[in-house]
């Protein structure tokens, strides 16, 4: 494992960033999954454990408050509204989590539903700006339990996931939400600018 909560390019403290992220609000059986996962986890230590509020699947940046201007964000939630109404209301499922060296993460299935929703969602920035950021290749949907914050070996991880007896979750994805997020306290915090519904 290595601490994640190095500062990547363009990130200091203080500085926000407008991203489209899926969340769990009210999402009763993904709070009951990880707070199972937190607490199997939890005695290994090394981890900073996600609370339920800021659980999230990260789908797609624009850019940092500082250079995106206002007028452009509100274009581009105008178009993802268009477009995402053309899309249905989908479930995924939350199976065993997986270990990554900066994370332990939880993919989601199916992911399709969830590739074609980023996909619009790039669809919609794509009607406003010249050049969409990030890469559309390689997306893996997927939602963090923790955030490694040292380094240090998996396998303590790896024997409290394997013994933790912990059924699958099911969510239903109805919208998507356009944040302004920061990391400023070691985990990803945010205020919600927009929530755009599903067909």
């Amino acid at each position: 494992m290595s601490d994640h909560w190095w500062w990547r390019p363009g990130w200091s403290v203080g500085r926000r960033f407008y991203t489209w992220h899926l969340t769990f609000d009210g999402q009763s059986d993904v709070h009951r999954f990880a707070d199972a996962y937190r607490r199997a986890l939890a005695p290994a230590g090394g981890l900073d454990l996600i609370p339920d509020r800021w659980l999230h699947l990260t789908m797609q940046g624009i850019g940092f408050i500082d250079e995106v201007p206002e007028d452009v964000v509100e274009e581009i939630t105008k178009a993802a509204a268009q477009r995402l109404a053309a899309l249905p209301a989908f479930g995924v499922t939350f199976h065993a989590p997986v270990i990554d060296p900066e994370a332990i993460l939880v993919p989601v299935q199916p992911a399709e539903p969830v590739r074609a929703l980023r996909s619009t969602i790039r669809g919609a920035m794509g009607d406003v700006l010249a050049d969409v950021p990030e890469q559309a290749e390689g997306f893996l949907p997927h939602v963090s339990i923790g955030y490694s914050n040292s380094d240090g070996p998996t396998a303590p991880y790896a024997e409290a996931i394997a013994s933790a007896d912990v059924p699958p979750a099911k969510a239903l994805i109805t919208h998507a939400d356009l944040i302004v997020i920061h990391r400023d306290n070691r985990m990803y915090e945010w205020t919600t600018l927009a929530q755009v519904p599903l067909g």
